[in-house]
């Protein structure tokens, strides 16, 4: 069969993998008498944190909610600047705004679409220029790929940066070797004071819509607690008004809670942590078998180099492979990317384009004028997400490949 005469099964850029465990547990909570902030909750979060070696996991409501609610752990606010990565989606950027900080955006690697320390530093001098304080940085790893942890944990220490880092793509990478211990992983915080995941129906572990921060911190930890349930406290060493909070023997009265601060209902219920405790005990055979599939990607794609190249991989920090992302020369191959990305849906192979830099966005193009990220940009030229997902096969991505032989080789041959 021609590559493009005929297809198959609908192949989007990413699926969940649903199994009848995974709705068992579902059903389990169901039938039970707690919805929400119940025993799931703890069970994920208890799961969570021994799995990335964390001292403290906090769920919630989505990945949004966790990269907010580490800003108002961390009492970001006005007069305070994050630097976060061009390439990203628009959250991580977002949850410094919704605090009222600034956002300093820093350029990438155009080979690996990663913010790494160099460019952390070019986008420290820039705020200094600007007058801005800079007190966070929200790296992100991007794809399943950490960044170089220890060079950006120095850097922090040098600038005062706080680091937050964005694993929203990362549930199972690993980081780098920490010297003298061996390599951790992302999420166990041993460079940040805070971890932000998602669990959207395209990452690697779903909850259907989900999200948690990691910490070593127990004072974070609290305020990660207090801000997703609507800013209240009910510890007793907490209480501001005793004379209220306590009774004649100096226990707490049972209907007793206290406003500390304003908070969200960022809470997950225990529909989504049953799912997710689920879907985390499959993760490393889920990553296991992304790695697979992005392996053959890099064989049955390697035939179009230079066309098409793979992201870059440093050697020293395993993928998790959240996309496989292509860097493909449109300009090369006399092809336009919107024109491919259609080509390839008539084959019933669906793609993606992670992401439209921020610094072009018309939000923060009116609020910090044009920026010149020469890498940010040179990706953003060339990146086209495939099909990736467990559930795929090895045809499957043969399939792909052959397509974007049949589109790329005529410009070759000319």
């Amino acid at each position: 069969m021609n590559a493009l005469s005929g297809s198959t099964r609908m192949l989007p850029y990413g699926r969940p993998l649903i199994d009848e465990d995974d709705i068992a547990a579902v059903c389990r909570v169901l039938r039970s008498q707690w919805l929400t902030t119940g025993p799931a909750v703890e069970a994920f979060e208890t799961a969570l944190s021994a799995k990335v070696g964390a001292a403290h996991a906090i769920a919630c409501a989505n990945g949004t909610a966790a990269l907010h609610l580490a800003c108002l752990a961390l009492g970001l606010g006005p007069g305070d600047a994050v630097i976060v990565p061009s390439i990203t989606f628009a959250a991580t950027a977002n949850c410094a705004r919704f605090v009222g900080a600034e956002v300093v955006l820093a350029d990438v690697d155009p080979a690996s679409g990663l913010m790494e320390a160099e460019h952390v530093a070019a986008a420290a001098r820039r705020a200094s220029a600007l007058g801005l304080r800079a007190k966070a940085v929200l790296p992100v790893h991007f794809a399943g790929q950490a960044v170089d942890l220890d060079d950006l944990r120095e850097l922090a220490q040098r600038l005062g940066l706080v680091v937050i880092e964005d694993a929203c793509h990362a549930l199972g990478a690993t980081t780098g070797p920490f010297e003298p211990a061996a390599p951790g992983h992302v999420g166990d915080c041993r460079a940040s004071a805070m971890t932000v995941f998602s669990f959207h129906p395209v990452k690697t572990v779903t909850m259907g819509e989900g999200g948690a921060i990691t910490t070593n911190d127990p004072v974070l930890a609290k305020r990660l607690r207090r801000f997703r349930g609507h800013g209240i406290t009910r510890s007793p060493e907490a209480f501001a008004d005793t004379a209220a909070a306590l009774d004649a023997s100096g226990r707490a009265n049972p209907w007793y809670y206290e406003l500390a601060d304003v908070g969200f209902n960022y809470r997950a219920s225990d529909i989504q942590c049953a799912l997710g405790l689920s879907q985390l005990g499959k993760l490393d055979a889920f990553v296991a078998a992304r790695a697979r599939l992005a392996a053959r990607y890099g064989a049955a794609l390697a035939p179009l180099s230079p066309l098409v190249v793979p992201l870059h991989r440093h050697r020293r920090r395993p993928h998790a492979w959240h996309l496989y992302v292509a860097l493909v020369d449109f300009a090369a191959a006399g092809l336009d990317r919107g024109g491919m990305m259609r080509a390839l849906q008539r084959q019933g192979i669906g793609s993606q384009v992670h992401y439209i830099p921020l610094h072009r966005q018309p939000y923060y193009r009116r609020r910090y004028g044009p920026l010149a990220l020469p890498g940010a940009e040179a990706f953003y030229r060339r990146c086209l997400s495939l099909p990736l997902f467990v559930g795929l096969d090895e045809a499957d991505v043969d399939r792909v490949a052959a397509v974007m032989a049949t589109l790329l080789l005529p410009a070759r041959a000319a």
